[in-house]
Parts: C-alpha cells; sequence; structure tokens
C-alpha cells in the first residue's frame, strides 16, 4: 500500500464563504483564512482484483488496521513454484556435496598411488606405463573435484537467488494488505471491491481532523506582534454569533507573497502578506476542511 500527502485546498464555496465573513468582519479581527488538513492518498501496491475493501466516506480508521486486500492467488502459485524449485536446487547443492567429499577421498588415494608408482619408477621396479596410468587417474579425479566443487557453488547460488525471488514475494503478499497510515477520517473512496487496480491506482484518501490547521494571511505590520508557538483565537462562524476557539501558531512563512484574490488583512492596502499557519483542536469534529475563519492575536498585555 502507498500514500502520497498533500495539503487540501478550499473549494471555491469555501473561498466565497471566506468573503462573505469578512463583510461582517469587527475591528479586533486581524486576519481571515480558511481551515485546512494534510490528506493521505492510499494507492494499491501490488495489482490484482479488489477482493475486499471495507470503508466508506466518513469512516474513522486507526493507523495499521486493515482495510482491504488485493487477490494474491497468483502470487502464492508463484511462490509454491519458487518453494520447489528451491528444494531441487537445496538437494543438488547436497548431492554435490556429498560428491566432492567422495571426491576428496579419491583424490587422497590416487596421489598416494601416483606417489608409490614415482618411487618404482626410480627403483625401475615399475614400467612408463604404469606411471602414466597413475599420473592419469590421479589428474582426472582432480579435475572431477573441480566440476563437484563447482556444482555445488552452483546449486548454493540458486538456492540463494531462488530465496531472494521468495522473499520479494513474500513482501508483495504483505503489500497486498490495505492498511491505514494513519488515525484518520476517510474523505473519499475511489474503488469498489471487486474492481481490478493497478500497482499505484488510488483507493482512499483520509486526512486527521482531530485538530486542523487554520492558514491565514498577515501584512508586514502584523508580524511584531506574532511568533511561533504564540497562543492566538481562531472565530468560526456558528449560526449567528461567532464562536472563538484557542490555537496555536506553528509556522510563519519566511518570505512574503501577494495578497491572495479572496483574502483581506487588517491593512488592505498592502500589496504582500505572510502567511501563518495556526493549529487548532477538533475534538468534536465541528471543524471541516474550507471552512472559513478569522484570526485574533494577543493583544499587548495579554497573557499568552
Amino acid at each position: 500500500m502507498s500514500h502520497r500527502h498533500r495539503r487540501s485546498i478550499a473549494p471555491v464555496a469555501c473561498v466565497l464563504a471566506a468573503v462573505a465573513l469578512m463583510s461582517c468582519r469587527n475591528e479586533g479581527v486581524d486576519a481571515y483564512g480558511n481551515f485546512e488538513a494534510t490528506e493521505v492518498t492510499v494507492a494499491a501496491e501490488v495489482g490484482g482484483r479488489l477482493l475486499s475493501f471495507g470503508v466508506e466516506e466518513g469512516d474513522k480508521v486507526a493507523r495499521g488496521a486493515a482495510v482491504g486486500a488485493v487477490d494474491t492467488v497468483p502470487l502464492l502459485l508463484e511462490r509454491q513454484g519458487l518453494v520447489a524449485r528451491r528444494a531441487a536446487a537445496a538437494a543438488r547443492a547436497r548431492e554435490a556435496a556429498a560428491n566432492s567429499a567422495a571426491l576428496d577421498v579419491q583424490v587422497t588415494i590416487a596421489d598416494r598411488e601416483l606417489a608409490r608408482t614415482e618411487r618404482l619408477l626410480k627403483a625401475s621396479a615399475a614400467t612408463a606405463q604404469q606411471g602414466d596410468r597413475a599420473e592419469r587417474d590421479a589428474r582426472v579425479i582432480r579435475e572431477q573435484r573441480v566440476g563437484a566443487r563447482a556444482a555445488r557453488g552452483s546449486a548454493t547460488q540458486e538456492v540463494v537467488a531462488i530465496e531472494a525471488q521468495i522473499a520479494m514475494l513474500d513482501d508483495r503478499l504483505a503489500r497486498s494488505r490495505i492498511t491505514s497510515p494513519l488515525d484518520g477520517t476517510v474523505l473519499t473512496r475511489y474503488a469498489e471491491p471487486g474492481e481490478f487496480v493497478q500497482a499505484g491506482q488510488p483507493l482512499f484518501k483520509l486526512a486527521s481532523l482531530d485538530s486542523l490547521t487554520f492558514r491565514a494571511y498577515l501584512s508586514n505590520a502584523q508580524l511584531t506582534q506574532v511568533s511561533l508557538g504564540q497562543q492566538v483565537q481562531v472565530g468560526v462562524d456558528r449560526a449567528d454569533s461567532i464562536a472563538t476557539l484557542p490555537g496555536r501558531i506553528i509556522w510563519i512563512a519566511s518570505a512574503a507573497e501577494f495578497t491572495p484574490t479572496p483574502i483581506q488583512t487588517r491593512d488592505e492596502r498592502a500589496d504582500q502578506v505572510y502567511a501563518v499557519k495556526v493549529m487548532v483542536a477538533n475534538p468534536d469534529g465541528s471543524l471541516r476542511i474550507g471552512m472559513p475563519g478569522e484570526l485574533v492575536l494577543a493583544r499587548r498585555g495579554a497573557t499568552e
């Protein structure tokens, strides 16, 4: 299972809602923006038929929880074939090792016979033909031993190669199990059980909604009022009132950018603004991705 992260972007409807919120702003508001979350798109890591897929949009899933599986029968059959090949290669390696051990003994005997024949030749007690035969026998046995050792090495390497292939298949089998990479809520589902999916094909998208990030834009003059870790207030529209939620600044842009078209700041004449991100807890799930809000900075003398 693979996944990729991306920062969610407020849809057009949310941007229009932000503009509507700005139209009724009060003087205590410092900036406006929208809530966003880091979305994770989970994709299939192996191709095959989607045997099971048990998530629906809005479901909450835990990190590591199994939510589906891709058909693994072809992989299992391939693995069985590799296991049989490994067993045959291991048997050949054992046979070659036994042959090599037997040839080691024969080489010892042949060397001993050659040495005895050479002593007899020096004493003129053996013929040249006997000497040639003893030398030939010793050389043939050595060559046979070299071949047996090579066969054993080849069979052993084949076993190692097959074990590597089995390990790769085991990894693919594990990846056939679709799991959630984090604790979060399913935002979108892209596939249905029974469909044939390709490796890399998106299956579902989720995000952690326990806390959302509020992105707002401040003018250069307002930067002197903010710092990382600072406690601020974020207002959201609730029926006929504005609910105020506590937040903490977790990021401040290092470079200015031109004011986004649907965003206004307190200093509307500023051509460039700085983006800031505020982490806001969302235990009851009332905040939504793309929801507009307003940022209120702590005033001088206020407790942070």
